[in-house]
């Protein structure tokens, strides 16, 4: 049998990426999520989930669940449009809504489902989309798929992002930006890209996936006046603070309505199960109750930057929020350093390009309110053992 060309080249290209320090490798839990998890048969502390408030095996969470269950099953056994929408769904749309200030809500699969959705249903060929660089890779797909203009701007650069806008002769104009920025944890100026919003008619696109249960009393990092502007359109992931799962979009009534009728990853999938509903409206009760929570994260926020301060390699990068990324600089090290840190039973993911950029590897250090003190304490001393070797 004559050589696969397509599968040759697939695997010289895996050997290049192990070569390079690039091969992703899936860990396997054996275990719920939580502060400690249970990998490969061992036990390790983790500070790599995005379960931030430590709700994803909370047991009233789960217990709503399981009750759901009960009630209407396992499946929704229809997408949204057909027989799928069940009041559970409608109740925590209504619910979200209502939590984060916006008039209405609708139900997504995922973020990244989300935001294919909405841009697709929002803009064509006749709009153009004004994108932070380093917004997440599900932002950067939905803008090439819907068919807009495709504008870049430098991280935070609102100065460059105002010109930009100045000059654009697109009908249709779309901000689009991470709230809590994923790999570099800093929180993005909602005031001014609304004002630039403003003067320039375009519509606000804010991807809040880290900040929304962590931010603001937990309702997320929207401003007074972006809760009530109608060009605004507020997107929340579900599986990270709120520890469940799918995600929701929040923004002016008719605007749902349109992406009820036009957004097709809402249209033309399954619903969710109802159940995962039903979670999510227990899940939103603790966040709106979880303020002891919110400050014990803080709490650990602020003992890891002080533990870490003064490293002369390796540097902390600014951030508020429970994603502190330590930057490393090159892709082996961040790995070695990465393992170093399993052998002390420390989870902690090493980030390296494309996902950031070349020679900004790091390790992405992210704090739960389920983690104890002396947990912190003890990445901290690993971390400046590991740095003075």
């Amino acid at each position: 049998m004559s050589a696969f060309a397509a599968l040759a080249r697939i695997q010289e290209d895996l050997a290049q990426l192990e070569t390079d320090s690039l091969l992703r490798v899936r860990s396997l839990l054996d275990s719920a999520q939580g502060a400690r998890v249970r990998i490969g048969g061992r036990e390790l502390v983790s500070f790599c989930s995005n379960d931030y408030l430590g709700l994803a095996n909370d047991p009233d969470i789960a217990g709503a669940a399981a009750a759901a269950i009960r009630e209407c099953g396992v499946g929704a056994g229809a997408s949204h449009l057909i027989t799928g929408h069940h009041r559970l769904h409608q109740a925590f749309e209504q619910a979200f809504a209502a939590f984060v200030g916006k008039p209405a809500a609708l139900m997504f699969s995922t973020g990244y489902m989300a935001n294919l959705g909405v841009l697709s249903a929002l803009l064509n060929r006749h709009g153009e989309v004004f994108a932070d660089r380093l917004n997440h890779a599900s932002l950067n797909d939905a803008v090439r798929q819907c068919g807009a203009k495709f504008t870049r701007y430098a991280h935070a650069d609102l100065d460059r992002l105002q010109g930009l806008l100045a000059k654009s002769t697109a009908r249709d104009k779309l901000i689009c930006s991470d709230l809590v920025f994923s790999m570099d944890g800093d929180v993005a100026d909602v005031h001014r890209l609304l004002a630039l919003a403003e003067a320039h008619d375009a519509w606000l696109y804010l991807d809040d996936a880290h900040g929304f249960g962590v931010l603001n009393d937990g309702r997320g990092g929207l401003t007074e006046a972006a809760r009530k502007s109608p060009r605004v359109i507020y997107l929340a992931t579900l599986g990270k603070a709120a520890g469940v799962s799918g995600a929701a979009v929040a923004a002016h009534a008719q605007v749902v309505e349109w992406l009820v009728q036009k957004a097709r990853t809402y249209i033309y999938t399954t619903a969710m199960p109802p159940m995962l509903a039903a979670a999510l409206m227990e899940s939103l009760k603790r966040i709106e109750a979880g303020q002891a929570r919110r400050e014990l994260l803080q709490r650990h926020i602020a003992a890891l930057r002080e533990g870490l301060e003064g490293l002369s390699r390796w540097r902390l990068m600014p951030s508020a929020t429970p994603i502190q990324p330590l930057l490393i600089g090159g892709n082996a090290e961040a790995v070695r350093v990465s393992a170093a840190l399993i052998e002390r039973g420390l989870l902690v993911p090493a980030i390296r390009t494309p996902t950031v950029p070349k020679d900004t590897a790091r390790l992405r250090i992210t704090l739960s309110a389920s983690h104890d003190d002396s947990e912190v304490r003890q990445l901290v001393q690993a971390l400046r053992r590991l740095h003075d070797a």
